[in-house]
This record gives C-alpha cells, structure tokens and sequence, in this order.
C-alpha cells in the first residue's frame, strides 16, 4: 500500500482526540495515511485553510459545512460531512458575579437555569461562543429563546482565550468545549452551570469534513481516513484506556495542557466549581457508542433550520452529510449500520434498540429539555 500524507487541520480541544489518536497510535498508518496534524488558532482560519485547498481534511463544528455548503458566513465552499467525531462535550458557564446574583440552580438544570438567568435585571447577557456556526451558538439560541425575557448578546471568543475573557469582563457566561471550561474553573474566574447535553442529549459537536471535490478525486484515501478515525473512536470509548488518552492529549504538540484539564470531559467527572466534587455527567462526551461517529441527515436539517436555511438549504445540508459515503467506506469493516439515514429528533428519551445491518444497535436518547421534537424528513 503506498503512503499518502493528509494534512488535517484541528482546534486544541478535547474532542480532537479521535485524529490525534488515529495519528499516535498508528490507526492511519496501518492504512497507509502518514497523518499530518495542523493546528489551527480559530475556527475561521481553519474553515479559510480547507476552503482554499491549504488543508485536505479537518476537525469541524458541525454546522460549519452545512454553512459552507448552503453559501452563508465567510468562505463558501462545498463541503462534506464524512463522519461525526464527537457528540455532545461542551459546557455552559458563568463568571463568578454573574453566579453570586443567581438562586440555588441544580447542575445541568436548563428550565431553571434560563429562568434565573432572565430574572436578572440591567444589561444583556454577553455570553462568549468560539464561533458563530457552532453547535454551541446554535444551542445558546434555542435555549435562551425559551424564555424571552433573557437577552443575550453572543461574542466570539477562541477557545482557548475563554477564561481570560471572563476574567476581563469581556463575557459574563460562555459555551465552550472542553478542557476550556474547566479551565475557567481551575483558574476561578467562573463556574459551569450545565453541559452541552443537558439542552440536548445527543448533539453533533464535530465532525470531520473535507472540500466535496477532494473527496471525489480522492475515494480511497478518504475510505482509509475515515476507517482510520472510526477504529481510533472506538478505542477512545473503551473506559481501560482513558488513562492513555489523556496523557496523549496532553503532549505539548497536541493540546499543550495539564492532564487534570483534559481528564473531566473523557471520563465525564466534571467540577461545577472551585474545590467542590466532580458530577458524574452520563454521556458528557461520546466518540463511539450509540453511533456517534454516524452522520445522520435529520442532524444536518436540524442545523440548517436553525441556522435560519429553507427547504432548498435544507436539502443541501443533508445531502452535505455523507452518510453514503460512510456505508460505503466503512461496511467492509463489520461497522454495524443503521436501516434508515434519518430519524425524529428528540424522540427518544431512553435507549433505543433500531434497525441496524447487524442487528445489534441502541440508540442513545436524543431529547430536548423542552420536550420538543423535529422531523424534517419531509421537507
């Protein structure tokens, strides 16, 4: 098999593990990819560097393909979902004033978080997001508009500058991934308030993509990528090497960041606050189980909808998330496939055994904390 070199862009975070592990524990060169990792200072950097062919491939928000593809926000370009890398892993937090004017708020309580947040009186809420098409941005809005007394005012901030932004009074809240919420904590500047999950229990949180030209010219390396990512995302999940994983991420070359940083969000013991005990958050990041690295279309609509696309933008969102592709590429390595591309949003609120190719698939519950469910399988 000859080598292919494949430059992938990526943002220090923790859910960037899924590449970083494919590269460090040999997952690509067992198929012959030498995997060169390129880090990236902001997400609008990295979305310029692949739309102008400076990178083959990349970690990517989940709605910044659905952007790109539907022409709306800085450089479009045709761009295709070849595989979910991360579900869920974000936090929400606030700055230390904002939470001593708060009421007793249980942790991951999303009723009464917006609704202690909305009594609160003067200026709007400047909440830091790390980019505008974000599934973080994209949560705050459905959230916040749930109570319509909040007022929220979204400023973009790096990840990795977040808690100097709250430390300045840049931002009074944030929604960030990990390890840049605990980071607010650690330096304690902030508290986190709820996970990411707790407005919506499954959501897409990165995904890897690449431009929809590359990957018509380049069907084999692409198959050997993402066969590469699935077999390091499984091996992420598997709770005996998390030990591992963290000490990996750590390294100066990758997130450059304490291990005691990286460790809450991959074994989901999550510190609300200085010097209290961890909360265990079930599900708080997912590489493999319950299909998370499947790219389901009814995702892609729910991102476009929100991101305000009609019917026509709709379409080309979901048909920007390659699950084609993924049964194609990955069938021939007994990856268990669901029967169906699409599903009702938010309509489980258990686990859920479905249809799969082999028989053997449960779904995780992908509810909304309002209730509500989606089915754009029609539009």
């Amino acid at each position: 098999m000859s080598r292919t070199v494949l430059n992938c862009g990526y943002l220090p975070l923790v859910d960037c593990a899924p590449l970083v592990i494919a590269k460090e524990l040999g997952f690509a060169e067992e198929r012959g990819l030498i995997l060169n990792l390129v880090r990236q200072p902001s997400w609008s950097a990295l979305r310029d560097m692949l739309a102008l062919g400076h990178l083959d491939a990349a970690q990517m928000l989940s709605p910044m393909p659905v952007a790109m593809s539907i022409g709306i926000g800085g450089l479009t370009a045709p761009v295709d979902t070849l595989m979910v890398l991360s579900v869920n892993g974000t936090v929400f937090g606030v700055s230390n004033a904002v939470s001593e004017g708060l009421p007793d708020v249980a942790f991951g309580d999303a009723k009464a978080l917006v609704t202690a947040l909305a009594a609160r009186a003067g200026r709007p809420l400047r909440v830091g997001v790390p980019f505008h098409y974000s599934m973080h941005r994209l949560l705050l809005s459905y959230w916040s508009a749930t109570h319509p007394a909040l007022q929220v005012e979204e400023i973009t901030v790096p990840p990795p500058r977040m808690a100097d932004a709250v430390e300045s009074g840049l931002v009074d809240a944030f929604w960030v991934g990990e390890p840049w919420g605990s980071g607010a904590v650690q330096k304690g500047v902030g508290q986190l308030m709820m996970a990411g999950r707790d407005v919506w229990q499954f959501a897409p949180e990165k995904v890897l993509a690449a431009r929809h030209d590359w990957v018509e010219q380049n069907h084999d390396a692409a198959r050997r990528l993402m066969q590469a990512v699935y077999h390091a995302a499984a091996w992420l999940d598997a709770p005996k090497n998390k030990p591992l994983a963290v000490e990996i991420l750590a390294r100066s070359e990758h997130l450059s960041v304490s291990q005691d940083l990286i460790d809450p969000a991959l074994t989901g013991h999550i510190v609300a606050r200085p010097d209290s005990r961890p909360k265990d958050v079930e599900r708080f990041l997912l590489f493999h189980k319950h299909a998370a690295t499947f790219p389901w279309r009814s995702q892609a609509a729910w991102i476009a909808h929100h991101l305000g696309a009609g019917a026509e933008g709709i379409e080309k969102a979901k048909a920007c998330f390659r699950s084609d592709l993924y049964r194609q590429n990955l069938s021939g390595i007994g990856v268990d496939m669901p029967g169906a591309s699409e599903k009702h949003e938010g309509a489980m609120r258990f686990e859920t055994a479905v249809a799969s190719t082999r028989g053997h698939m449960i779904l995780a519950p992908d509810a909304f904390f309002d209730g509500k469910t989606f089915d754009f399988s029609q539009n």
